[in-house]
Formats: structure tokens, C-alpha cells, sequence
């Protein structure tokens, strides 16, 4: 199609057409066009929705609902020629749908605009995206589940600041990041209900005369029901700042659990052994097996937040409705979108590759004075001491394992009772790693037990 004819449909309001560097700035079929099934299937139930209210013919509805499945085809099959001359794909489907049937393809546009058309699209478009995350983060969390369960009783340090603190399970800190996902899953649920609202029907800004059913369309659609105001309707972009926001915090926790698998399948820790698949080599290091796939999702987080940036940035000071800005919106929600769906597939793939190495775990797991708290409470319950008493005397012996470069459970009799005459013999039974994780017993806890509990929950919440 020539540039003459593509401004004929800007209708005669510009007597030429854009230069080249205008045509550049403004055209975004380039990334658009991720959206034609979406433009399509907004466009077929407003033609229905059309003919059913008497403004258009059933014979032309029919010949537009043809019409458009044909050049879904086209597209579908790569055999759809994309012209930048048009602008976005909203103008594309319609000029190709009116070289199709001819002149019923005009009469699609009665009663909608450009501006509720693009947000529809677009709205749909984000919608398929929270529920393909949903699908991704409920696949993670079912990987993270199954080592749960495998690793309900294997040993391991728990840290804070990265220092050895208590001995936990495996599956105690597999199911943590379970509970994270479980978070940012039932963000995207919220969002998505938050969301389902169809901006169809809106038209420029104003609504419209014709006396369309926009109760009609928002069914055919899956929209739980019409957006009630017009101006709010095509200016709303909320919907992808909340689906970018849920990506970030989500991204967050991928990130996180990408920095514990470089820690720990590093030489220094060897606390799990990541698969071939997720990892490299060195081009001259032969020894190295590097957990690229990781580093690489710890890197998504600054993409994914620097689109939810943007979109932030763009959206803040513009007036009722539509502005040109608004076009901004799509590029870095595709690539965030992208982008957290590569990161979940990628851990999940890592999470059920990986082998825990659980004697280097529990050797872990018994140093560093690991089970120091568990003295104290021991102190506690069996001498009825003050907590912040027995902290002092476990700090001191501590201090004396230190010294004589031992452990806790390595300390003789003589030598705790050195320090408080009353401890006896039965402190060596909490001691012990095992002994230590088979303890915490409280709900929420890292016992071998309510491990097992946590995993029956989810297992059953996810079917």
C-alpha cells in the first residue's frame, strides 16, 4: 500500500504524509504486532457485538468475521506483509482486511477508536501474560516441592548475613522459596481480577452515540465486565504497571535463589551440583563449570525493573486521556514479559537438575558453632535460667571452644561445668545437628515433620 493511500485513512484532515523521520517515531509495528491475535479477537467480537445491536448488517459482520480469520492465517503462517507506513497493527489488519472483502471492512471501526482499541489489545495481551507467569511459578514451586520432600531430613546450615547461624533442613529452605513464588502467584491473581475490566466500547475518550452493547463484548472478551468511565478506560495503563510490578518483586526472588545456587555450587561451599544443561565452561580453564544460567536470571532483575521504571516515568504526568506517550508502553512490558518467563523456566529447570551434596550439607551444618542457641535453650528449660543468663554462659563457652579450635559437642563435661556446675550430661542431646533441626517442631519450623506437613499443604493446593 502506498504512503498516499495509508494517510487516506487518517481520513483528509493532513494533506501530506509524514516524512521518514516522523514515520520512524511513530510507527510501532515493529513490536506491535506481538498483539494481533489479541487485535483480532477484540475486533471480531465488536463486529459481532455490531450486528446483534442493528448497526451493522449480519452479511457484513459475517464477511469482517471471515475477513479477519483470514488474515489471523496469514499472520499465523508468516505470510503477512507488515508495513511501518501504517503504523501499528490495529491499521494493518484493517487495511489487509479491506483488500480482503472490501468495503464492510470500514465499517468495523463504528463505534470504537484507535485509543480503546489499542488498550484492549493490549489489556488482553497482559492478561494471557499473568496467566502464563501463574503457570510458570506454579511449575517452580512443584521442582522446589519435590526437593522439599526429598531432602525433608537432610541437614544444613542455616545462615544470617551469610554466617552459619542454626542447622535447618534442605526441605526447610526449599520450601521458603516456596512460600515466596506462593506470594508473587497470588499477586498476579489479584492483579489479573484487578484488571478484567474492558476498555471496549470507550472509543476516543467520550463513549459513543451508537447504541453499542458494551456488556456484550466485555463477555465475548473474558472481561468480567465493561470499564465504567470512558476517560479512566482509555487512560489506564495500570494493569501493566501492576503485571510490571508483580514481575519485578517476583524477579526478586529468582534472583535471590540464583545467588544461593552460585554460592553454593561454588568449590568453597559444594552444596549442590548443578546439571550440564544449565552450566558452562571455560574457554581456557578447563576445570571450571561455571552456573551461567543463574548469574544470567540474577541479571533479569534489572531489566525487569527498569521497564517497570519506565512505564512508571512515562505515565506520570500525562493528562486525561490519551497521549502519544502511551505508545511507550509495550516495549518493555514485552521484554519484561519475556524476560520473567525465560528466568522461571530456566530455575525450574535448575531446581530439578540439581543434586544436593548432603555430606558437604551436613558438615556444614555442625560448624560454626551452629548449635549454640540450642545449648541455650537447653539451659533454659532444663535450669530454669534466664534466657539472657544462659546466653552469657553459652557465649562463654563459645569462647572456650574457639580458643581451643573445637566445636560445641567437642567441649568435655568438666569444661561446661566449669563455666555452670549445674549443666549435666543430658546437654550433649541437643547438641547434635539432627537432634537441633528435630527440635524446632514449633508450626513453621525446620523439624523434619513440619517440613513434610508444609508439603502436603501445597501439594494439595497445587492438585
Amino acid at each position: 500500500m502506498t504512503e498516499k493511500s495509508s494517510n487516506q485513512m487518517w481520513g483528509g484532515r493532513f494533506a501530506a504524509g509524514p516524512d521518514a523521520i516522523m514515520e520512524a517515531i511513530n510507527a510501532s509495528i515493529g513490536y506491535d504486532r506481538r498483539m494481533a491475535t489479541q487485535d483480532i479477537t477484540g475486533s471480531r467480537a465488536h463486529a459481532a457485538m455490531l450486528a446483534k445491536a442493528g448497526i451493522i448488517t449480519d452479511k457484513d459482520a459475517e464477511a469482517i468475521r471471515e475477513g479477519l480469520l483470514t488474515v489471523l492465517s496469514e499472520i499465523d503462517n508468516g505470510n503477512f506483509n507488515f508495513s511501518a507506513a501504517l503504523e501499528d497493527i490495529h491499521m494493518n489488519v484493517e487495511a489487509r482486511l479491506k483488500e480482503i472483502i472490501g468495503e464492510p471492512a470500514g465499517r468495523l471501526h463504528t463505534g470504537r477508536s484507535r485509543n480503546d482499541q489499542v488498550a484492549t489489545d493490549f489489556k488482553l495481551w497482559v492478561r494471557d501474560q499473568i496467566d502464563a507467569a501463574i503457570s510458570g511459578i506454579e511449575a517452580l514451586m512443584k521442582a522446589l516441592i519435590a526437593q522439599a520432600e526429598a531432602g525433608a531430613e537432610w541437614v544444613m546450615p542455616g545462615f544470617t548475613h551469610l554466617q552459619t547461624a542454626q542447622p535447618v533442613t534442605w526441605g526447610h529452605h526449599m520450601m521458603a522459596y516456596v512460600e515466596m513464588l506462593a506470594r508473587d502467584r497470588s499477586r498476579f491473581i489479584d492483579a489479573r481480577k484487578r484488571m478484567n475490566e474492558s476498555p471496549l466500547g470507550a472509543a476516543a475518550l467520550a463513549g459513543t452515540s451508537f447504541p453499542i452493547d458494551r456488556h456484550m463484548t466485555a463477555e465475548a472478551l473474558g472481561f468480567d465486565r465493561p470499564a465504567a468511565n470512558s476517560l479512566d478506560a482509555v487512560s489506564d495503563r495500570d494493569f501493566a504497571l501492576e503485571f510490571l510490578s508483580c514481575a519485578s518483586i517476583c524477579a526478586v526472588h529468582l534472583s535471590r535463589l540464583s545467588e544461593e545456587l552460585v554460592i553454593w555450587s561454588s568449590a568453597q561451599f559444594r552444596f549442590v551440583t548443578l546439571s550440564d544443561r544449565f552450566s558452562t565452561g571455560s574457554s581456557i580453564m578447563p576445570q571450571k563449570k561455571n552456573p551461567d544460567a543463574a548469574e544470567l536470571i540474577r541479571a533479569k532483575i534489572g531489566r525487569i525493573f527498569g521497564a517497570n521504571t519506565a512505564l512508571t516515568i512515562v505515565m506520570k504526568g500525562l493528562p486525561l486521556a490519551y497521549s502519544k506517550d502511551m505508545q511507550e508502553d509495550k516495549e518493555q512490558t514485552f521484554d519484561a514479559a519475556d524476560n520473567l518467563m525465560l528466568a522461571l523456566a530456566a530455575m525450574e529447570g535448575m531446581v530439578k537438575d540439581m543434586s544436593a551434596n548432603t555430606e558437604s550439607l551436613e558438615a556444614a551444618a555442625g560448624s560454626g558453632f551452629s548449635t549454640a542457641t540450642d545449648l541455650a535453650d537447653w539451659l533454659v528449660r532444663a535450669l530454669n535460667m534466664p534466657f539472657r543468663d544462659a546466653h552469657h554462659v553459652t557465649g562463654t563457652l563459645v569462647a572456650m571452644a574457639e580458643s581451643r579450635g573445637c566445636d560445641l559437642p567437642d567441649l568435655t563435661l568438666e569444661d561446661m561445668t566449669s563455666v555452670h556446675e549445674h549443666i549435666t550430661e543430658e546437654v550433649f542431646g541437643v547438641l547434635g545437628v539432627h537432634n537441633s533441626v528435630a527440635s524446632r517442631t514449633s508450626y513453621g519450623g525446620t523439624a523434619p515433620a513440619q517440613v513434610r506437613a508444609q508439603v502436603s499443604r501445597w501439594k494439595e493446593q497445587l492438585g
